[in-house]
């Protein structure tokens, strides 16, 4: 069999990237590991994290928002069975959904695990051991990342657990751990603590949410204080026993001191992921490695002529919609055009409650580049639409350059915060001003009118404060 692409990995960025592809004309043909397609964002990542999350919210609000809206309904009961049960509709459906796709466009597919012999050849392993080589003009590495583990730390998935297990908890913990404060941690805390756990979380760094807005990040820990969620930061792992009670952890001091010991009934070890290159015969191929990163250039090509590599196994932020864009791109350069992707406004974003988003720089990176910029803020609370939900926390920041007033950067902690941010992903993509986005007529009442103040204040000029 022969092709002209073969995908290795279904996550957003290789099944988006064969799709793609199979528009502008190429054969195309998928490889899988998995039984089911659309990699760990799809199947135990970003959609059934997403579906825990909204589940949670709406059990939370009915506890404790309701009555101040006017709507009695009593305690409400949580059926966790029934959550799970969305949870697994709703990765059922987006799954479905892309074989459907891959139907529509003509992409074949091939369940089993692959591995790449060279240029130009790809083996498939079936679940029964069977093989078959596949013949392609061009290969797309899009297998994704793996759990980073603690070294020394078995995770069992039921005491001890990665990303994976937090999501298929059959009860909820008593008191919850989390080891690293980055955006998984924090969403899967957030979830279990609605549901009624006690939860802590352990950080080597002395701040949460490392890379982001120092100023949002600290005024996202007050609110998950507030919230009941307890900070250890500054702290680092040096055990973890299981007991018959559960698991005790002992952390000490990053910088060294005196340790403490901490007993919980489950720990969530979510300090990261790694790129998952490991039994896909890249090194035996000659493929470039870099710390377990495939070495790409500007076209997403390896070292290798005809091999490339987009997502997660590269350089960049391991962010699915990332990865799609790299897939876009990688399937319009084979077809010949010029796919490109803006790797300077790619936002990021933590579904917690209240929301964090952020698209470009952040003030420390402003500062450490020595480059001259303003300040537009406005808080959720001077907005009527917020008001309206009770849903004030949180403010939108604007970053702008000092001499041409581009914007050069956007964080959002706030109700809608994951969509506020993609009108200013928009603005920048076309190199915009805080003054276009100030002037730019924003319905009223919206939340969006927060980013429009934001940007108003850059020139100290907002209306509501």
């Amino acid at each position: 069999m022969s092709y002209d692409l073969i995908v290795i990995g279904t996550g957003p960025g290789g099944y988006v990237c064969a799709i793609r592809a199979a528009q502008l004309g190429l054969k195309v043909a998928v490889v899988e590991k998995r039984p089911t397609f659309g990699g760990t964002c799809l199947n135990i990542g970003c959609i059934p994290s997403k579906a825990l999350l909204y589940a949670s919210e709406r059990f939370e609000e009915a506890a404790h928002d309701f009555p101040a809206l006017g709507i009695t309904v009593g305690k409400p009961q949580l059926d966790l069975k029934a959550m799970m049960k969305h949870k697994t509709d709703t990765v059922a459906a987006n799954v479905n959904g892309v074989q459907f796709l891959f139907k529509k466009n003509k992409v074949e597919t091939f369940i089993g695990h692959g591995t790449v012999l060279g240029a130009g050849q790809v083996e498939v392993t079936a679940a029964d051991g069977g093989k078959q080589v596949l013949e392609t003009k061009a290969i797309c590495i899009a297998t994704g990342s793996d759990v980073a583990k603690l070294p020394g730390v078995d995770i069992d998935e039921e005491t001890i657990v990665s990303s994976e297990g937090a999501l298929e908890l059959k009860q909820v913990p008593k008191k919850l751990l989390i080891v690293g404060a980055g955006v998984i941690g924090l969403e899967l805390g957030s979830v279990w603590k609605r549901l009624g756990a006690e939860v802590e979380v352990v950080e080597y760094l002395d701040r949460i949410l490392p890379g982001m807005d120092n100023e949002i990040a600290k005024q996202f820990q007050r609110i998950l204080e507030k919230q009941g969620i307890a900070f250890y930061l500054g702290q680092k792992v040096s055990g973890i026993e299981k007991t018959k009670k559960g698991v005790k952890v002992t952390i000490e001091p990053a910088q060294g001191g005196g340790g403490a010991v901490i007993e919980a009934d489950v720990v969530l070890v979510a300090i990261g992921r790694r790129p998952f290159t490991e039994g896909l015969g890249l090194e035996a191929a000659g493929v470039v490695l870099d710390r377990g990163r495939v070495v790409i250039d500007d076209h997403f090509a390896t070292n290798i002529p005809g091999i490339y590599a987009i997502g997660d196994v590269v350089r960049g932020p391991m962010l699915a919609h990332k990865a799609e864009d790299e897939g876009v791109a990688l399937a319009e350069i084979l077809a010949g055009q010029h796919g490109h992707v803006n790797y300077h406004v790619i936002p990021g974003i933590v579904y917690t409650s209240p929301e964090v988003a952020s698209v470009g720089q952040t003030e420390e990176e402003l500062k450490a580049a020595g480059i001259a910029y303003n300040v537009g803020k406005f808080p959720f609370t001077a907005n009527g639409r917020a008001r309206a939900m009770r849903h004030t926390e949180g403010f939108v920041k604007v970053l702008a350059d000092a001499a041409t007033d581009k914007v050069l950067g956007v964080h959002i902690i706030g109700v809608d915060a994951g969509d506020l941010i993609a009108e200013c992903a928009l603005l920048m993509e076309f190199g915009g001003s805080s003054e276009d986005l100030a002037r730019t007529c924003h319905a009223h009442p919206t939340t969006s009118e927060a980013v429009k103040e934001a940007a108003m204040d850059v020139e100290k000029r907002a209306i509501h404060i």
